[in-house]
């Protein structure tokens, strides 16, 4: 549910779209006074003065319930910025600044994007969900309203302003993030819902009291659901399988519902005053309604087509979001500036928030985890050492792998630290990264953990330091060495090995490593006699000189031998 939010400082002419606005309600809807008040939380009138909330009241969420792979963000209308909540921590992680009178937000499928509506602006602000900062900024129609997602992800559609006595929305191509073209519907929507299979939009208009169907495939306008119960419809959500749709009809307290195979509407439920907000739970067995004008929520028995039960929350609830993944609704106190949680299993209020001045608009997004470092990030290849892994996200882990090796033991500390027994693997430098329900945290140099090769030393001729070797210059030197079985030809680090001229009293360095040559190609491994060998084609130049040899593995130790060259 979206809507132009009341008692907006602004320009003249912007004053003047507001007044207007509000005469088109006030001729087009015969509304007592009475409704005003509730109106303002519409942004239609003059608005009531704001209270601020109590604090967090209640327990906090169970791990089970909000998983912290979750975000809620929340569109701040007077604040001009999004605030993004962890449900796992019950705060906010991030304030975002938007356009102006930010009115709704919807999250992409694929939880990378997050769109905000910028009622002032005529824009939509894309966030970046992983860095939380808009990346780009998309013009819209005149005082755009409702945004939602096709399930696919590939176009947004925004509904705004046209005239008195009509509405479009615009269908926004998500990958050139620019708008293909506009849709006539009825005048002022203010909700917009797609279904889940894509094949149509479903638009309440406010004024007319009709719900316009769009057909996504050729963007036309095929059908309007007009019913003389359905008044002011300003909230629309379809049943998870596409089925129905729900209507929250502000002036007539109730919700109406349509069958969409014939898109007539077969039912209404009465509701609280002021209906604003409606979402489904992901069973599609209950609906959730926000009533604006008696701070509850309706709680509606799809199967029964009754209302089950009447949640107070803060006041003036105008949107309304059950989580996709269950177990909790979230619902925008505008008038308290606060975000209530209820707990869908009791539906009992079990958090109360502070949020930005007036929200309006809630959407969901899951956040895959990140890993920022690995403590004790060095160990054997045999395994079994504690290993501490830092980052965001890390709550509700259902795995941590070291490179493709799951690790065991794995215990979850809180949202950025977990704990796990680095499993077995051949030596060398892997990835760790960390499964939740979200995705797979992204592979970087900061998440790397490294296998130690079982390095013995270096095999005869060339003995391992104090021991000087003496060699003639221009000689090929046979370097051996043994990791303990086949580890791959790639075992030895990028630009070793290196010699590097030292004083051959003190082991002093007289100047930069500088790589070596092989005499034959490169290093080569003996099964039979499991050893690892480099030929180093040496420097007539050397003679009289003294130069460590370095070879660097990829496990990231480095493994040094003297020579003096006569």
């Amino acid at each position: 549910m979206t809507a132009l939010p009341s008692g907006r400082a602004g320009s003249p002419g912007r004053l003047r779209r507001l007044r207007h606005r509000a005469s088109v309600v006030s001729v087009a809807v015969s509304v007592a006074v009475s409704v005003a008040g509730a109106l303002g939380a519409l942004g239609v009138v003059v608005p009531v003065s704001s209270a601020h909330a109590a604090g967090e009241v209640g327990e906090a969420p169970s791990p089970g319930r909000a998983s912290a792979h979750r975000l809620v963000y929340i569109a701040n209308s007077r604040a001009n910025s999004v605030t993004a909540y962890d449900p796992s921590t019950a705060s906010a992680v991030a304030t975002i600044p938007v356009g102006t009178y930010p009115q709704a937000v919807a999250v992409s499928p694929d939880g990378s994007e997050a769109y905000v509506v910028n009622n002032g602006s005529g824009t939509v602000s894309v966030i970046d969900t992983a860095t939380g900062t808009v990346g780009s900024t998309i013009a819209v129609g005149r005082l755009p309203g409702p945004v939602s997602f096709s399930p696919d992800g590939t176009h947004a559609y925004v509904g705004h302003y046209v005239s008195a006595r009509a509405g479009g929305v615009d269908v926004i191509d998500t990958a050139t993030r620019t708008v293909t073209t506009t849709v006539a519907v009825g005048s002022q929507p203010f909700g917009i819902a797609v279904a889940p299979d894509g094949a149509h939009a479903y638009v309440a208009n406010l004024i007319g009291g009709s719900v316009s169907v769009i057909d996504t495939a050729t963007n036309s306008l095929t059908e309007t659901i007009v019913d003389s119960r359905a008044r002011m419809p300003a909230a629309v959500a379809v049943s998870p399988d596409g089925g129905r749709v729900y209507v929250a009809n502000f002036a007539g307290d109730n919700v109406s519902v349509i069958e969409t195979a014939s898109n007539t509407v077969t039912g209404v439920v009465p509701v609280g005053a002021g209906p604003g907000g409606v979402s489904i739970t992901p069973d599609g067995a209950h609906a959730y309604v926000a009533n604006q004008n008696e701070d509850t929520v309706s709680v509606i028995d799809t199967g029964t087509g009754g209302v089950s039960d009447t949640v107070a929350v803060g006041a003036t609830p105008v949107g309304v979001l059950v989580d996709p993944a269950g177990g909790a609704a979230y619902v925008a106190n505008s008038r308290a500036g606060t975000l209530s949680v209820i707990d869908t299993a009791t539906r009992n209020v079990t958090r109360t928030v502070d949020t930005g001045s007036s929200p309006y608009g809630l959407a969901v997004a899951t956040v895959a985890p990140t890993v920022t470092g690995v403590r004790a990030g060095h160990g054997p290849d045999a395994g079994g050492n504690s290993v501490t892994v830092v980052g965001a996200h890390l709550a509700g882990a259902r795995a941590v792998m070291f490179g493709d090796t799951p690790a065991t033991g794995v215990t979850v500390v809180n949202d950025s630290t977990l704990r796990a027994t680095a499993p077995a693997r051949p030596g060398g430098a892997v990835n760790v990264t960390v499964t939740t329900p979200a995705g797979t945290s992204p592979v970087g140099t900061a998440g790397r953990y490294t296998y130690a090769y079982p390095f013995s030393g270096f095999r005869p001729p060339v003995a391992d330091p104090p021991a000087v070797n003496r060699m003639n210059a221009g000689r090929a030197v046979p370097i051996k060495f043994g990791l303990g079985g086949d580890r791959g030809p790639d075992v030895v680090s990028r630009d070793h090995p290196t010699a590097t001229r030292v004083d051959c009293t003190t082991g002093a360095p007289l100047g930069p490593p500088v790589p070596t040559a092989a005499t034959d190609g490169g290093l080569r491994y003996d099964r039979a006699a499991d050893t690892y060998s480099y030929v180093w084609k040496t420097d007539r130049s050397y003679a009289g000189s003294c130069r460590l040899f370095t070879l660097g593995l990829n496990d990231g130790t480095l493994h040094t031998a003297l020579f003096r060259f006569s």
